[in-house]
C-alpha cells in the first residue's frame, strides 16, 4: 500500500497528462501523480486492466476510479465548494453524468486512442 495519496493516470494519453498538470497547477492540494508506465502495479495492488480503463486515485486502502478518482481530488481541497462539488460528482443522478462524460474522455480536445482503446 502506498503511504501518501497516488493519482496514477496514463503517461501515453496527452489528455490525461494534460489535465493532471493543469490540476496540478489550480487544487492547493495534490496527491504524488505518476503514470501506470512507471509504476510496479504490483505493489500497488492495481492490474494492467485497471490501469488502461481508469485513471486512479489511490488514499490508504480506498481506491477511486474514472470520474470517482476526480471527485477525490475535490474532496480534499480547503474550499468547501470543491469538495461539496466532489460530493456531488458521486451522487446519484450527478454520478451518472459524470460517468459517462470521463467514457468519452478520448472524444474531448487532447483526447487520443490511447484513451480509447484497451491495450493488447
Amino acid at each position: 500500500m502506498h503511504a501518501r495519496p497516488l493519482l496514477v493516470y496514463d503517461g501515453d494519453c496527452a489528455f490525461c497528462t494534460t489535465w493532471v498538470q493543469r490540476l496540478e497547477r489550480w487544487l492547493g492540494r495534490f496527491p504524488e501523480a505518476q503514470p501506470w508506465q512507471w509504476l510496479d502495479l504490483d505493489e500497488i495492488g492495481l492490474s494492467s486492466a485497471d490501469v488502461t480503463r481508469y485513471a486512479w486515485l489511490l488514499v490508504g486502502a480506498r481506491r477511486m476510479r474514472g470520474h470517482a478518482a476526480f471527485a477525490g481530488l475535490l474532496r480534499m481541497q480547503r474550499s468547501r465548494l470543491l469538495r461539496f462539488a466532489g460530493v456531488l460528482l458521486v451522487t446519484p443522478p450527478f454520478s451518472w453524468v459524470a460517468a459517462l462524460g470521463y467514457s468519452l474522455r478520448h472524444r474531448l480536445p487532447g483526447g487520443t486512442a490511447a484513451c480509447a482503446l484497451p491495450r493488447a
